[in-house]
């Protein structure tokens, strides 16, 4: 399906390429985020909350789909790879933890094997499937979904440490040192706290149940086409990204324009709210609502 859009829309090939944007945007999210670190430094532990649910969780959410956009090259072109890496780092210091670089590394899988047991690390253990299966556990597992995103690698496809893992730590674990040094502990936990709230029981993460949970059978990725597409590097357009990993967020609207048939007849999620309230109620949705692939043979190439 995929070539066949290729060979029908030639344009869609223009699409391909680096967003002159995007560094700028990121940059200004970035400087954005020290700002309210400065501002929050002597507020209560209460509102700091409140605040990095609210705010610094939208920024720090907003900037992980911003570096799952670099680790397509996207920001710099597929010919200054190292550079994309370094800005995805930079991105990467709001977030609190190091996580740019160990994101790329299997975010690869993710499309090379889209569903694929014991490569794609997107996909729910078969212990997360049997626990999680009623609305309060579903609830819990939403709120988990940071840690989950961080040891379930480990577990199911666990990989050697790279050097610019290494490098991604030391700039990241330095960064927050100089938060710490200079303004106290509070600015630090406002961003950390603010990448875990935000990536658990919060509106935005509704992303990540509605891009490949089987709402309907037979179809394992499906679209948003929403107003948080503003907020969120436009992951919501999620088909098409799959179907061209290479054009960056900001075109991919352009992507559904050009190839409207291909796209307007495919079931899409139409809010992420919706999503999360759906996953937690309906005793057909849960862990196990993933399409698992065998693939063990492309493990071993």
């Amino acid at each position: 399906m995929i070539y066949s859009r290729k060979a029908k829309y030639p344009q869609i090939k223009n699409l391909m390429g680096p967003d002159p944007q995007l560094k700028w945007t990121v940059s200004c999210m970035v400087l954005v985020q020290i700002l309210c670190c400065y501002l929050v430094r002597d507020l209560s532990w209460k509102w700091l909350i409140f605040w990095s649910y609210a705010i610094g969780g939208v920024i720090n959410h907003s900037l992980t789909l911003a570096i799952h956009d670099i680790s397509h090259n996207v920001a710099f072109g597929n010919k200054s790879a190292r550079w994309n890496r370094f800005f995805g780092m930079f991105a990467n210091l709001p977030v609190g933890v190091p996580y740019s670089t160990s994101f790329k590394k299997y975010h690869i899988d993710h499309h090379r094997y889209l569903g694929g047991d014991s490569l794609d690390v997107d996909i729910p253990t078969d212990f997360e499937g049997r626990f999680f299966c009623t609305p309060a556990r579903k609830v819990v597992w939403i709120i988990l979904q940071p840690l989950l995103y961080v040891l379930r690698p480990l577990y199911v496809n666990p990989k050697p440490i790279t050097q610019m893992e290494v490098i991604n730590a030391i700039v990241q674990f330095s960064f927050d040192l100089v938060l710490y040094n200079v303004w106290g502990l509070k600015p630090v936990a406002y961003l950390i706290a603010g990448s875990i709230l935000s990536m658990g029981l919060h509106p935005i993460s509704g992303h990540f149940i509605a891009e490949h949970y089987m709402f309907i059978k037979g179809y394992e990725t499906y679209s948003y086409y929403g107003p948080l597409n503003l907020l969120t590097f436009n992951v919501g357009y999620h088909m098409e990204h799959h179907d061209f990993p290479s054009i960056p967020g900001s075109k991919l609207p352009e992507v559904r324009r050009i190839a409207s048939e291909y796209y307007d007849n495919l079931p899409y999620h139409t809010s992420w709210g919706r999503v999360l309230w759906d996953f937690i109620f309906c005793e057909e949705l849960g862990p196990f609502s993933r399409v698992k692939r065998e693939c063990e043979l492309a493990k071993k190439e």
